[in-house]
C-alpha cells in the first residue's frame, strides 16, 4: 500500500462513528472539569459537539467539513490560557485510551490537535 492509499487518521480511528463516540466521551469529562467547565456554562452543547466532531474530522484527514467560525474567532477573548488547553488536551489523551485509540494514533491525534494552541489561546510564541 503506497502512502497515496493509506488510510487517514480519521479512516484508522474508526471514521465518523469513533469520532461520535470520542467526542460525546471527552466532553463528559471535560464539563465535569472545575478548570474548564466554566468556559462551557453558557455554550449551546449540541452545537458544541456537533461543531467539535467536525472539527475533529476535518482535523484527522476526514471526509467531513468543518463548518464553524475560525478557531482564533470563536475563542477570543474567552480568557483561554495554555493551562487551559493542556488541561483540555490531558483529557482527550484519556479519552482517546478509554475508547480504544492505539498509543500510535492517539499520538498522531494529538499532534494534530496540538498545532492549533495557538489559534484557541491567541498566542504567537
Amino acid at each position: 500500500m503506497s502512502a497515496i492509499d493509506s488510510p487517514s487518521l480519521f479512516e484508522r480511528i474508526g471514521g465518523a462513528a469513533a469520532i461520535d463516540e470520542l467526542i460525546e466521551a471527552f466532553y463528559v469529562r471535560v464539563l465535569a472539569d472545575p478548570l474548564l467547565a466554566p468556559f462551557f456554562h453558557d455554550a449551546p452543547l449540541d452545537r458544541l459537539r456537533k461543531m467539535q466532531k467536525e472539527f475533529f474530522a476535518m482535523a484527522l484527514g476526514g471526509p467531513i467539513a468543518y463548518s464553524g467560525k475560525s478557531l482564533a474567532h470563536a475563542h477570543h477573548g474567552r480568557g483561554v490560557k495554555r493551562e487551559h488547553f493542556a488541561h483540555f488536551v490531558g483529557h482527550l489523551v484519556e479519552t482517546l485510551k478509554d475508547v480504544g485509540i492505539s498509543q500510535e494514533d492517539a499520538d498522531h491525534v494529538i499532534e494534530h490537535i496540538n498545532t492549533y494552541t495557538n489559534e484557541i489561546t491567541g498566542t504567537s510564541y
